[in-house]
């Protein structure tokens, strides 16, 4: 199991969000590729059939909740918000 992150920075102007874990690692990654990457059920269900989620350089992230000690919730400007995206995942972008 990941440990929590000890700090999550939204930079919005940028469309960056970015992880700074215990051991030191940093995760940064654009709102466009979390989108694209969505693992919701209806964004793999897409993806399976073979339709890519286009990374939008536009979208960012509108709201960020976390959900319970290991996701976040991400909320994107395009109104999706079905993403629940596990600490796990979230922690092999560099």
């Amino acid at each position: 199991m990941t440990a929590l992150p000890e700090t999550i920075e939204n930079h919005a102007a940028q469309g960056v969000l970015a992880l700074h874990w215990p051991d030191g690692r940093s995760a940064s990654v654009t709102h466009a590729r979390l989108r694209a990457l969505c693992p919701c059920s209806e964004c793999r269900a897409q993806r399976r059939a073979g339709i890519d989620i286009r990374e939008d350089a536009g979208v960012r992230l509108a709201a960020i909740e976390p959900v319970g000690a290991y996701a976040l919730n991400l909320t994107f400007s395009d109104g999706h918000r079905r993403g629940i995206y596990p600490f796990e995942m979230l922690a092999t972008f560099d």
